[in-house]
């Protein structure tokens, strides 16, 4: 349906992440994958949603001369927000295991923002998922961190991989958010762009 609607529009992600990739071709949209380096640094001064809503909108400004008139660009942004901070990518293992230890027995905030773009208009739209951990064991995090890809995502954990089979005991809010995309924001904003 919507890749039907679509069909006049050249669909840009400006993302690496495999999971994003994964979600726009569940979703039946076609699209192509562009990147340009973006430092994602943000003002001390932001909190929470506010950081990812300036990720997101930074990541589309370095492809703006370039747009033309029947382009849309995706630019995301996601992190883990717990007691205040927030929990970006991890540097190593032993950041990562750090860091899923202070996860554990304590719920965190997923937050994502999607900033679509066009060459005469842009609109951010966000969530924020609420997970929750049992308290995790160090063998259990090593295990994880050992095995898995940690490095490559916000708050070192990827909820669709073992840790959260056997450690997420609740979840408020969007899945796909907390895998790296909230689908059902991307879709509804592509629809209302469509339909104008």
């Amino acid at each position: 349906m919507l890749k039907e609607k679509l069909k006049d529009f050249n669909i840009i992600l400006a993302s690496a992440s495999p999971r994003r990739h994964a979600f726009l071709k569940s979703m039946n949209i076609d699209f192509e994958v562009r990147l340009q380096p973006v430092e994602e640094i943000y003002p001390d001064d932001l909190k929470g949603i506010e950081i990812t809503d300036y990720l997101a909108k930074l990541k589309a400004e370095a492809f703006t001369k370039e747009l033309q008139e029947n382009d849309i660009l995706i630019t995301s942004d996601t992190i883990v927000w717990l007691e205040g901070k927030a929990i970006e990518k991890p540097k190593d293992e032993n950041d990562a295991f750090r860091m899923i230890k202070s996860l554990s027995n304590k719920t965190h905030q997923v937050m994502t923002s999607v900033c679509i773009t066009q060459k005469s208009n842009q609109k951010i739209v966000n969530t924020i998922t609420k997970v929750t951990f049992k308290a995790l064991s160090d063998e259990e995090i090593w295990y994880y961190v050992n095995t898995y890809q940690p490095l490559d995502k916000a708050g070192a954990y990827g909820i669709q991989e073992w840790i959260g089979a056997i450690g997420i005991t609740k979840i408020e809010g969007s899945y796909n958010n907390v895998v790296g995309l909230p689908t059902h924001l991307l879709y509804e904003t592509l629809i209302n762009i469509v339909n104008k």
